[in-house]
């Protein structure tokens, strides 16, 4: 088997005899250039297939021999060195297509990984490129977002992966891991909301026994879990302040130090990260810290929510409910023209993982051999709210206006559902919270379907009988005279009223 050649770069001796020793160990042949002129003549006389350069070179910039790589001699693997903390120069390295970095004084061990890993690049055959069976979806987004994952999986510059919840940010990462040179190696994904604060740097980097209470034993790492691999931290934006700083060196560095630990251990792992939230925001208002961002936003992939790809629905859930009828030992049952429009015309606040959850609903309701709409239930599908009055400044302020539009739609919406606040908030398309919470602040709270006020949970100084405020001290008796009919509720309402203000005969309903 030929031995893989590589081509050095750099202005010093030492460092040109250092490498070159070190990959002839490897039986890897290798030439030397000790500027740009020489290694662009060097490229075009051989066939590389590995690129080590310095970013400081006599006549010009190392980034330009990396541009100049990526225009003519892709896709060659460049791997850069930089000067110790030199990372802002590696970050503009890597957006230029440099396949990864090492810091300047080189350690060995890591440059053997490194070329190790760069070579299965330029040496192993392509990996499997059909992920159109796994990233489904044949609008423009989706095959744009699939040329893409091909690409950064060559490089091992860090990659951030943004989109709102269920659009399928850890399925790219997946598959940015399948494509890439470590697919061999474990793939390892944190939710970094799941995770207690206190326990982060634990979880995260590992433990020495007895470091803390309870560390009963030696603990391994995410980080070390992940040895080889990538690593997606999933939420990266609920990341606190203290393991900021902790990432950005670990980053930096390529090492870490377990809790309790004396010394720091390299670790060889590819960066994945991701959030539903706006990181950049967060960096402008301070709650994210900038260097960090720059670090894991080497190369940023967006992945579009399900209703800006809506072409996309009939083959997402055409699939989702065969696989859901497989797993269940169910026939597969055919969505019908109605459901199918339905899907479409649905907004997906909360993207595929919705249409999976609303599928596997369908799939358990519904009766015959197909899916229709109703047994979609989609929120909010029929509850059609009465149409809205035109806005009149000259009767009612916007604001009054808008709270009546928000009473009457949520009132409709409890009716339907015969006062179930459960049902009435899946109906709305909002948490049962958010229906609770504009319930008190629109005084629905303790509102039943006779129109009176519900004596559990009781919470305004009303009347029941006849709407008057009260006392707090009258509540309960009032709550007794409720359902009192005629003159009873009269006389038992004034009564309670007695003290506070006079109240006529016929003010009160039940008179």
């Amino acid at each position: 088997m030929k031995s893989p050649l590589a081509l050095i770069v750099d202005d010093e001796p030492d460092i040109r005899e250092l490498l070159e020793i070190t990959l002839q160990r490897m039986d890897i042949q290798s030439l030397s250039a000790e500027n740009i002129e020489n290694a662009k003549t060097l490229l075009h006389a051989h066939a590389f297939d590995l690129c080590l350069t310095d970013m400081r070179l006599p006549d010009g910039d190392g980034l330009e021999l990396v541009k100049h790589i990526q225009e003519r001699h892709a896709p060659l693997p460049v791997a850069v060195i930089t000067a110790h903390g030199n990372m802002d120069t590696a970050v503009r390295a890597l957006k230029n297509g440099a396949f990864d970095f090492i810091s300047k004084p080189v350690d060995l061990p890591a440059l053997r990984k490194l070329v190790s890993t760069a070579l299965k690049v330029g040496l192993s055959p392509p990996a499997e490129r059909r992920t159109r069976h796994e990233l489904l979806g044949e609008s423009a987004v989706m095959r744009s977002i699939r040329s893409k994952i091909a690409k950064v999986a060559r490089s091992q510059a860090p990659v951030y992966i943004s989109g709102e919840s269920g659009s399928g940010k850890e399925l790219v990462a997946r598959l940015i891991h399948k494509q890439s040179p470590r697919n061999g190696k474990p793939f390892v994904a944190i939710n970094c909301g799941a995770i207690p604060q206190e326990l982060m740097e634990s979880e995260f980097f590992g433990h020495k026994k007895g470091s803390f209470t309870g560390a009963v034993a030696d603990k391994t790492g995410l980080f070390q879990a992940a040895e080889g691999g990538t690593l997606l931290l999933d939420e990266v934006a609920d990341l606190p302040a203290p393991l900021q700083v902790k990432l950005l060196r670990a980053i930096q560095e390529k090492k870490i130090r377990p809790v309790g630990e004396q010394r720091e251990v390299a670790v060889d792992v590819r960066l994945l990260s991701a959030t539903h939230r706006d990181l950049g925001k967060m960096v402008q208002d301070g709650a994210f810290r900038q260097d960090l961002y720059y670090r894991i936003n080497v190369i940023e992939l967006s992945v579009p929510p399900l209703r800006d790809r809506s072409s996309d629905i009939p083959q997402l859930a055409r699939h989702m409910t065969a696989l859901l009828a497989e797993a269940n030992g169910m026939p597969v049952p055919e969505l019908s023209a109605s459901a199918m429009t339905a899907l479409m015309r649905y907004d997906f606040p909360g993207n595929v993982r919705e249409l999976e959850n609303i599928l596997e609903r369908a799939l358990a309701l519904y009766e015959g051999d197909r899916i229709e709409e109703t047994d979609l239930n989609l929120p909010g599908s029929d509850a059609a709210i009465t149409a809205v009055p035109e806005f009149d400044p000259a009767e009612l302020t916007l604001e009054n206006f808008l709270e009546k539009v928000e009473k009457r739609a949520i009132s409709e919406a409890l009716e339907k559902s015969r006062w179930n606040k459960t049902a009435a908030a899946k109906r709305l398309g909002m948490s049962f919270r958010s229906l609770r919470y504009r319930l008190k602040k629109l005084g629905l709270d303790d509102a039943s379907p006779t129109g009176t006020r519900r004596a559990r949970g009781y919470s305004s100084n009303l009347c029941n009988a006849c709407g008057a405020k009260t006392s707090n001290k009258t509540k309960q008796s009032h709550y007794r005279i409720a359902a009192t009919p005629g003159e009873a509720a009269y006389a038992a309402c004034s009564r309670q009223h007695r003290s506070i203000a006079p109240v006529k005969p016929d003010t009160c309903p039940g008179s």
